[in-house]
Order: structure tokens, then sequence, then C-alpha cells
């Protein structure tokens, strides 16, 4: 029966750039709304930039615009980096909207008229230079407890000791750099403790992780506290109705915010907003946050929902912060990660990927140690998952036109592969992917071990055995579509990019069910290529500043220069490997290129070599070779080409290929 789902993840602040951190939860919501809607249930996908309070208001300040002008550039940007991470929103907006006015006014009132907001005089750090009262983390100062110096307002990150800022020795506005002073300012609390019993109830719904529900046991134990939802101006937020002078607090209205991208998206739509938001409707509302705000979202949101008359989430999803190599994002350790940074060097979706591969339904830290990510890609994607299309498209279609044969050769491994498919979707809707990622790879190895025991390349000698090849091919071919579909969560470009060589759309998780017999494959293009250490390093290591450029037009000169000298440490880096050519063609439009299937110890690669006038195609499969392993991918007009052959000669019909004693085997090392 489909479903009605409607997913939120946490809104991102509009104070900073988009990094790795915000795009580690959109991808775990992505992958699961991906799929959802592969198993064709209407699963809908809202967020928003986070707009609101003290931060966004002085940023603006410090760079001479307007808050909103800081907002609709922030937006911008991260609409855009979101968009090349594959992130599938139904509609991306912002909490400075009318939308999210109208609804924060409206829960606040409903809230209030039933007698849960209380109002009372508090005592401020007030900064007299800047003229406005500081939130707790705008004051620094000495630790009251250990003595620590240089510590936040409301925490000491030495001693781990609670406090208020007044507390603080020798405290300091981070505004001006004076010594704030006291003042005192009616502000409105919401009372949290009028829905204690509710709380504990909603706990342990089933809507939180256990782990989750145990923390907050610790909180009920400790006593509710009343929740100060008000600010004073100078803030940049919505002023409360009946109250001038008094805005949100921005963590009323930011959860809110979840509501207003709904309802925004619903006045262009058409959508019915109160079936998502009503209390006893047919849908579903799930939220996907980081363990830095569970406060807010498992005590906070539901109990102002209660308190207003909406509808409570069926599950808030937590998980846990994303390291780089054991450390946590840090820019003086070279470890913050920004979205645009890492797109300059790498593809969106081995990061989907790797997220993936470690990601579980628990609240654990994710760690992306950098080494682990290039060998998990490399090895996974590339050396199993497209391994298995590279290896057999080649043969259909030179040897067949491109046609699969009408049936194929081992039924029960396919069905095998379709049986897989309900339990990796049980562990894609309990949100453990790394299990679901395993269970894929798994069948992956299954798939290279078949064609590994069919060796289609042997058979390709024999003319007799060309309908033997074309079975064992299109086999494997059909296995690789169902693994395909399995990750098209995870890696949905790939995916639509596998489809399109298939000619095969996939839209329904078991459309795999029936096999591609008799159909034709278009030419096959690499879906994915090697991660080398220099592009993973290239995103932690600081930019180099570009070289001044010279004054005056160069001449050219009028010999060309003698190759530079390189150090014995620089030729060390060349990673030159033993291969075996399992298949060899004549590049069409091309006079001297070949285009070679090399096995490279178990992975097959793409290689041009321009040895056409000296080697005959059919002489040259299965010849071994030396190739340089680790060579970055090039983009060539008849596709890309994945390393470089080795070979001698001045060109032309005089070229020999570099060749290793007999006994040697693909993937050995060539010292």
């Amino acid at each position: 029966m489909p479903r009605k789902i409607l997913v939120t993840s946490a809104l991102p602040y509009a104070n900073g750039p988009t990094h790795l951190g915000h795009v580690t939860e959109t991808v775990q919501t992505d992958i699961w709304v991906r799929f959802q809607r592969l198993r064709g249930h209407d699963c809908l996908y809202v967020c928003a930039d986070d707009t609101h309070g003290t931060p966004i208001m002085l940023r603006a300040q410090a760079e001479g615009v307007s808050p909103e002008q800081l907002i609709a550039q922030v937006g911008v940007e991260r609409r855009s980096s979101f968009e090349r991470f594959l992130i599938s929103f139904d509609n991306y907006y912002t909490t400075h909207s009318t939308e999210n006015r109208h609804y924060t006014e409206r829960v606040f009132k409903a809230l209030d008229a039933a007698g849960h907001i209380a109002r009372r005089t508090v005592r401020q750090a007030y900064d007299e230079q800047a003229g406005m009262f500081l939130p707790d983390r705008y004051v620094k100062g000495t630790c009251p407890r250990c003595g620590a110096a240089d510590q936040y307002g409301d925490s000491c990150e030495s001693c781990s000791a609670t406090y208020s800022p007044l507390e603080l020795k020798d405290p300091v506005s981070v505004v001006s750099g004076t010594r704030p002073v006291e003042r005192e300012s009616e502000h409105l609390f919401f009372r949290l403790g009028d829905f204690g019993d509710f709380l504990r109830r909603f706990s342990r719904s089933g809507a939180l992780q256990e782990a989750v529900a145990n923390k907050l046991d610790e909180w009920f134990e400790a006593g509710l506290k009343d929740w100060d939802i008000s600010r004073d101006a100078p803030y940049f937020g919505f002023e409360i109705p009946g109250h001038p002078g008094k805005y949100f607090y921005v963590w009323l209205d930011a959860p809110i915010g979840y509501m207003a991208s709904f309802a925004n998206f619903c006045a262009r739509t058409g959508r019915d907003f109160d079936a998502y938001w009503r209390p006893g409707g047919d849908t579903s509302l799930y939220h996907f946050i980081g363990k830095d705000i569970l406060y807010f979202h498992s005590l906070f949101w539901p109990a102002t929902l209660e308190g207003s008359g909406f509808r409570l989430p069926d599950g808030v999803f937590v998980h846990g912060f994303l390291t780089i190599n054991g450390q946590k994002m840090s820019k003086s350790r070279g470890t913050f990660i920004t979205a645009e940074r890492y797109l300059e060097h790498l593809p969106a979706e081995y990061f989907r990927y790797f997220l993936a591969a470690k990601l579980t339904s628990g609240v654990e830290d994710i760690d992306m140690n950098l080494e682990e990510f290039a060998a998990r890609v490399n090895s996974e994607i590339v050396g199993k998952l497209v391994n298995i299309a590279s290896r057999c498209a080649g043969f259909i279609t030179r040897g067949h036109g491109g046609a699969l044969a009408g049936a194929l050769p081992d039924p029960a491994l396919h069905a095998e592969f379709v049986a897989a498919g309900e339990p990796i979707a049980a562990l894609y809707e309990g949100r453990e992917y790394a299990s679901a990622i395993r269970e894929i790879m798994a069948l992956a190895d299954r798939a290279n071990l078949y064609i590994d025991q069919a060796k289609p390349w042997l058979a390709a000698k024999d003319p007799a055995r060309a309908a033997e090849v074309q079975a064992v091919c299109t086999q494997g071919l059909n296995l690789f579509r169902v693994l395909m579909a399995y990750l098209k969560p995870v890696l949905p470009d790939m995916a639509v990019r596998a489809e399109a060589f298939l000619q095969a759309p996939l839209a329904r998780w078991n459309e795999v069910a029936n096999p591609l017999v008799g159909t034709r494959l278009r030419p096959y293009e690499p879906l994915a290529t090697r991660v080398e250490p220099a592009q993973v390093q290239a995103i932690v290591d600081a930019p180099k500043p570009a070289a001044p450029a010279k004054p005056g037009p160069q001449a050219a000169p009028a010999v060309a220069p003698a190759a530079t000298e390189i150090a014995i440490e620089d030729f060390q880096r060349v990673d030159l490997r033993v291969a075996r050519i399992e298949a060899a063609e004549a590049v069409e439009g091309a006079d001297k290129l070949l285009r070679l299937t090399v096995d490279v110890g178990g992975e097959r690669r793409n290689v041009f070599a321009g040895i056409r006038k000296a080697y005959d195609p059919a002489a040259l499969v299965g010849r071994h070779v030396v190739v340089v392993a680790n060579l970055r991918p090039r983009k060539m007009r008849f596709g890309v080409s994945e390393g470089m052959v080795l070979a001698a000669g001045s060109g032309g019909d005089d070229i020999f290929l570099v060749s290793p004693d007999a006994g040697a085997q693909p993937g050995m090392q060539v010292k």
C-alpha cells in the first residue's frame, strides 16, 4: 500500500558556507527519500535555510550588507551545493518568509491562549557600547569553576561546567571587546514542564532511537526548565505580536520552518497542508537531525506541536557528527571541508557512497578516513560494481552489434539476486545503510566470480562459441542492472547513466525481476574512474596562491627545452603494474589509436594506446603488458583512458610494447 510521507532534514544556519557536515545529513536523508520513492511511495522532502538570530545580524553588519542580502547570498550558494550533491528536495526555502511568520505567530498564540507562556524579568549581560543584550556565547571570560581562560558564557570547554555569562570572571563582550553590565528585561517563557508526562510518553513511543530516549530520561530526572523564547532588540527575526521590541528566539521559529517550507510547496502545487500537519491523518512525518540539536527536536519541538494542536513526528532520526581522519572538522587542522572545495576535486557520488557504507541507524560519529575513502571507492565502485559492466559491454558491442541474448544462461542466479531485494529494502527502511552496502557488494563479488569462471575473453577467441559469450555477458549485465537498482538511492546519477547504457529505465525497486533479453545496448561509456591520492589530499590541502603574472609578452623559445630532471622520489610515485589485454579494437575516426581493455589484477580498465600501425588488435588479446596504474584518467574524444601502456620506439610501425618476463600475473607491481 503506497504511503504518503513528509521528510525533513535540519535547517542549516545561514551564517557560513555549506560544509561536509551539512552534506552528511542531507545525503543520509536523501538516500532514504529516494529509496521510498523507488518503493512506490509518495515521499516529499522539504528543507530551508535557518536565517534568524544575532550571529546573522552581526555578520551582515560586518560585511556592510543587510541581513536580507546576506541570507539571500548564502541561499544561492547552499542551493547550488546541495543540487550538485544530488539532493532531491521537493522544496528548499527560507525561515525568513511570510509563511514562517504566519505559523510562528499561530503556534505562539495557541500556546499563550492555553496558558503555556509565562512572563518574567531576567537579568542579562548588556553591551553598552554596542547597545544590545548579549547571547550567552557572545560573552567570554575565565571559567568560575576551574579558572580556564577564554571560555564562552554558557559552558566551559575545559571542565564542562555550565553557568550564566555574568558568572564568568573578567567577562568581555565578543561584539565590542568591552566589559558587559547587568540589566533587567522582561522575557517570555514556554512552560516546558507543563508537558513532562506527555514528553515521557512520546520518548518511549518508538519515535526516538533507544539511545536518545535514554538520554531524555537524564533530562527528565534533572527537571524540565522553562524555555526563554524571546529576545530583545536589536535582533534579526520576527517581532512578537503585542510585545514591541521583543523578537521570537530563533529556535522557536526554526523548526516551524519545516511547516513553512511545506506550506510554500503546497501553495505552488495544490497539495493539502492540513493532510500532513493535522493530528490523526493518514500521512507520516519524519525528521533527520544531528545529535547537537537533540534537545530542541526531542523536547521543545514535540511539546510546541502538542500544545498548538499540530501532529507529532512519527520519527526523529538522530545521527552523529562527521569527523575527518578521526578529528572534528577544524579550519586550523585543515579538516574543515566545504562542499565546494570537495566538488572541485571529487565527484559527489563518491562521498554519497562512502557515507552510505558507514551510516547506521545509531547516533555514533561517522569518520571519513581519507585513505579508506579512496580505497573503498576504487575497490568497490570501480573494481567491483562498474567492472561488471565494463567487462561485458565490449563483447556484446563488438561481437553482437550491441544485442543481448534471447535468454539468460543461469536464471537461478538472477533470481537469487532479485530475491535479495527485500532484505536489502528492509535495511534501507531501517536506515542501516552500511549493512545494505555490504549485502550489495557481496552480490557484486558473486557477479564477478560468475564472469571469472565463465571467462568470456577466452571463449571470444573461438568463433564457434560466440553464442556462449553473448549469453554469459547478457547474464553479467543483468546482474549489474540489479545491483544498480539497489544502489540507485545512493548513486542516482550513475544509475541514470547505467539505465541509458542498458536502454532500460528503472522507476521502481522490483522492475529488475524481469531480465533484459533480446534488447540492444548503447555504446558503453565509463561510469566511474579511480580516485587518485592527490585528488583526496587536495580537499584538505590549503589552496595554493596563484603565481603572479609575468609582465609583457613572452617569446616562444626557438628550441624546446630539455626535459626537467626528476629525483628518484618522483619516479617512485609512478605505479607500474602488469596487465593482461582482454580485448583490443581499432578506434573509429583515429588513425593511430587502439582501445584496449586490460585486467590489472581483477580490475578492468579502458586504455587508449597509439599503437595501431604496429600491432594487429586480434594478436594482442591475452598478451601481458606494463601499464602506469596511477595515471589520472584522461577524457578523450573517444572516451576516457584509465591508464597508459608502456611502449618504446620512434612511432608509426616502429613501436614495441614493454612486456614482463614469463610468469608475471595481472596486478603484479613492476619494480
